[in-house]
């Protein structure tokens, strides 16, 4: 099935002043604004105006990708991350459920036709998308769709790609993969095709974003702090974790954004160690209040903020304050020694020395890459180099999250702070806006 062909509006517009709407059948297929129409938009964010031109941005991430695989001298690559899938395409289709259940992946050649392999060929979810030639049917062979009919279902899955491969390789067979069952390689290597990471391939592309892209980021982040606000009114002693993060799932929502990937929110006693789920625990007055974001907004873009709050009217005790003038102390360390060329070894050896009695509680790593959802890189912390780490360079383009948790091994309780950041050409700029508690300082 080929997918239905729309007029669009040339590449370097981003702007297009007042706003109609074509319909087809009840269906929206496309936003008129001062007589030109804009790029296609499907789920979330349809019937709305976008800050960008969402088609450069597709084809610059579809550019990146087909980049990376010509780097490597790849044929092509398939992709079940629906994250990845998101990234080359665009096409969405229950990213959730789809994550845990293979029924859809999309195959980018280095030279020829995108092709999406959907559930039930559903052609209508990619319509309008200038990165994809070619909506197919997925051939399933997991165990809930398949079941004992999946080895024959794999042999089937494996020859078609091996035909797109002859087609359009050009006689090369490396083909990556971001993730293959049990069943999938074998079938594979008996057309001669040798499997290659398609993580590394992905992750690199994904890296380095465009102007277009730092819009949808922009946009993702107003989201996620409108989701704090309501947080932060809605915080009074008596409301429960659950329904305090509760706030931020409904803005996010109501303003076109997509899901949550953790339940990182706390209080009191339950803030430290980190990484405790939200709860249905009353929230206390004087209690702290912690959370990490990890948000998908809207356009499929990741706000990952975090800031600690104190319940109720009163003023932060001593040992809060000390916390949290330690994790405020951290990040703004590692945000001021941000500059493009820096390798991650001299990152990590110039970031902030975590005191004695922080060092075993201390966040995983120093900052890492964020994108999408939160992505390579993982800088490492100095005492953790040599065992985890690995070495790379900052580079302008490079959106980043600087990381801070503070508490005591045995302490009542945590400080967990992140901003989020953009690589310039002679530094940085923070992205994040949502204000610090600075007069616990």
């Amino acid at each position: 099935m080929q997918c239905a062909g729309v007029l669009w509006p040339d590449k370097g517009s981003d702007t297009f002043g007042s706003t109609s709407q074509l319909q087809r059948g009840g269906v929206m297929t496309a936003v008129v604004k001062e007589g030109r129409v804009a790029a296609r938009q499907h789920g979330a964010m349809e019937y709305s105006q976008a800050p960008t031109d969402l088609d450069a941005v597709r084809m610059y991430r579809l550019g990146r990708v087909r980049a990376e695989l010509k780097k490597r001298d790849y044929a092509a690559i398939i992709l079940y991350d629906q994250l990845n899938t998101r990234y080359a395409t665009d096409a969405t289709d229950m990213q959730i459920w789809c994550s845990h259940n293979e029924n859809r992946y999309v195959y980018v050649p280095a030279e020829g036709p995108v092709i999406v392999f959907e559930y039930a060929g559903l052609e209508h979810l990619s319509e309008g998308l200038p990165g994809v030639d070619e909506v197919r049917n997925a051939v399933c062979w997991y165990y809930f769709a398949a079941g004992t009919r999946g080895p024959d279902m794999a042999v089937k899955w494996a020859a078609e790609i091996a035909d797109l491969v002859a087609q359009h390789g050009g006689g090369n067979k490396r083909v990556a993969i971001d993730r293959c069952g049990p069943l999938g390689a074998p079938a594979l290597d008996r057309h001669g095709i040798s499997i290659h990471d398609g993580f590394e391939v992905m992750e690199v592309a994904r890296e380095i974003k465009s102007p277009g892209e730092i819009m949808l980021m922009r946009h993702a982040i107003d989201v996620c702090e409108q989701g704090l606000e309501a947080m932060r009114e809605a915080l009074r002693p008596g409301i429960t974790e659950n329904a305090l993060w509760a706030k931020l799932h409904e803005k996010n929502i109501a303003l076109g954004g997509e899901w949550i990937e953790t339940r990182l929110l706390s209080s009191g006693p339950r803030t430290n160690p980190w990484f405790r789920e939200s709860s249905m625990r009353v929230i206390e007055k004087g209690d702290m209040v912690s959370v990490d974001t990890d948000l998908v907004g809207p356009y499929g873009y990741c706000c990952d903020m975090s800031r600690s709050w104190i319940c109720g009217e009163g003023k932060a005790g001593d040992e809060q304050r000390r916390l949290y003038a330690a994790a405020v102390a951290e990040i703004e360390h590692n945000m001021a020694i941000l500059k493009p060329g820096m390798t991650y070894r001299e990152l990590a050896e110039r970031a902030w020395k975590n005191p004695a009695e922080f060092q075993d509680n201390r966040y995983s790593c120093v900052m890492h890459g964020v994108g999408l959802c939160d992505e390579y890189p993982t800088i490492k912390h100095l005492s953790d180099f040599d065992a985890k780490g690995y070495d790379g360079i900052i580079h302008p383009g490079m959106t980043l999250c600087v990381e801070s948790y503070i508490g005591t091994v045995g302490g009542r309780e945590g400080v967990k702070l992140e901003e989020q950041v953009l690589i310039t050409e002679d530094g940085y700029e923070k992205l994040t806006n949502y204000p610090l508690q600075l007069e616990f300082l």
